[in-house]
């Protein structure tokens, strides 16, 4: 697949922009045909926003000024205690998020035909998104599968969209990515190369956002195949579309790609494999003998499909079903060890609330991969968990699981997601890998 040329991006704007004669989000909003409410924040609340943090919580709300009163869904302009414009926003009267800022007044002061107008926004957005990934490589010859938006990271809050192959991805959290789903379809649909969509609504969060998710529009097998074939890095996989998240896991692009690398003439074990991305990797480099492991019989019959898919010996790559830590523990009995281990869970602390526990569980597996992997082996071991990331524990759970282990570790390399997984720093939730390369001694 080549790079999207800039002629293949058309105009998508059908809508009528507000003229740009008018200096401030103020004036914009009163010459606005359908008039703006109003979203007015509390004393000492008006910086963080200001700065740039998208999500304006429920919480920094003073009143909402606006008659009737605005619904979710609807255009909002975000103002100071003064009632001075700071930006505007998408508004949500049952999330704790009440609005979602999408540009701020100084911006829409040096760019009016996107002020109050998310048709234009997302047409400007998404092809700055596109743009940036041209200037990334994505895609290109030996990759066509990556993240072309990522919610915060691309100033797009709620709203996700993975590339795979020909077919566009959409994962929505917001309640204004459902009302947009149309202007959405038609700026990614003129990208040439995209023949399908694949909506992957966020069930449980939606419900959070006060929708009803009964008639949410998800995959028509009619219209988008269940299956398809990617390349990243001159690797193929087939792919189910009906798969986790959006069904293929670009984030780990960059380091699946590391581990080539580092591989030659080395035995390989891939802890929580899914198709196998890690351990085709492995293979690829140069690796002795790969072992990949997870619980799914799915994951597994597409990681055996991938043996297939890139004519590789299967005297050197298996793909095993079992549970994680029984395997390892199988393995430990056994006195087995390896030269490098990659443990790459799911996500096991979805909330904070849940993180105690959750790092039990990583310390609990961390331990076991820490003992399978030879005196002077490497062990690749992440979290894809947005709560551990953020919390900055991760690495001292990996100390307690060293001395759990009887071992002792060296960090070689601290990495996280792909570069097309981009990440707003007045938005540091978005960060959520965390992949760390440990010597264990």
């Amino acid at each position: 697949m080549q790079h999207f040329p800039a002629r293949l991006i058309k105009s998508l704007s059908t809508s009528t922009s507000l003229p740009c004669t008018t200096t401030t989000l103020q004036e914009l909003a009163s010459a606005h045909p359908k008039g703006v409410a109003r979203v007015v924040l509390k004393k000492g609340k008006t910086q963080l926003f200001k700065d740039g943090s998208p999500m304006v919580y429920s919480g920094a709300v003073d009143r909402i000024i606006g008659r009737p009163p605005p619904r979710t869904g609807d255009v909002v302009l975000v103002a100071d205690g003064a009632e001075k414009p700071i930006g505007w926003g998408m508004y949500n009267s049952a999330s704790m998020f009440c609005v979602r800022l999408m540009q701020l007044d100084e911006e829409a002061i040096r760019d009016c035909s996107c002020a109050l107008n998310m048709e234009k926004l997302l047409e400007t957005r998404i092809n700055e998104a596109i743009e940036l990934r041209k200037s990334l490589g994505l895609p290109s010859a030996s990759t066509n599968a990556f993240r072309l938006v990522n919610s915060e990271g691309d100033r797009l809050s709620g709203l996700i969209i993975d590339i795979i192959g020909d077919v566009a991805v959409i994962a929505s959290s917001a309640a204004w990515v459902e009302k947009y789903k149309a202007e959405i379809e038609a700026c990614v649909g003129r990208i040439n190369e995209i023949n399908h969509f694949n909506w992957r609504p966020s069930v449980e969060i939606l419900k959070e956002e006060g929708l009803d998710v009964s008639n949410l529009k998800e995959m028509d097998p009619s219209i988008c195949p269940q299956r398809t074939k990617v390349m990243e890095n001159g690797i193929f996989y087939a792919i189910s579309l009906e798969g986790q998240k959006t069904g293929f896991y670009a984030d780990q692009r960059e380091n699946r790609k590391f581990i080539s690398t580092i591989s030659d003439n080395q035995k390989v074990l891939d802890i929580c494999c899914y198709s196998g991305g890690f351990a085709l990797n492995a293979a690829r480099g140069g690796a002795v003998n790969v072992t990949g492991v997870d619980s799914s019989l799915g994951a597994i019959e597409l990681a055996k499909e991938n043996i297939a898919l890139n004519n590789m010996d299967p005297g050197i790559i298996s793909f095993v079903k079992e549970d994680a830590s029984e395997f390892m523990k199988g393995a430990l009995s056994r006195n087995e060890s390896f030269d490098i281990v990659i443990l790459d869970p799911p996500k096991l602390a979805p909330r904070k609330k849940v993180l105690q526990n959750a790092s039990g569980m990583y310390r609990n597996l961390n331990s076991l991969a820490m003992q399978l992997t030879r005196k002077g082996g490497l062990l690749m071991t992440c979290s894809c968990s947005g709560a551990m990331t953020q919390s900055g524990t991760f690495l001292r759970i990996l100390q307690s699981a060293a001395s759990a282990a009887g071992r002792k570790i060296t960090v070689l390399r601290d990495a996280g997601a792909a570069c097309d997984h981009t990440i707003d720093p007045s938005y540091p939730e978005g960060k959520y890998l965390s992949n760390i390369l440990l010597r264990v001694l």
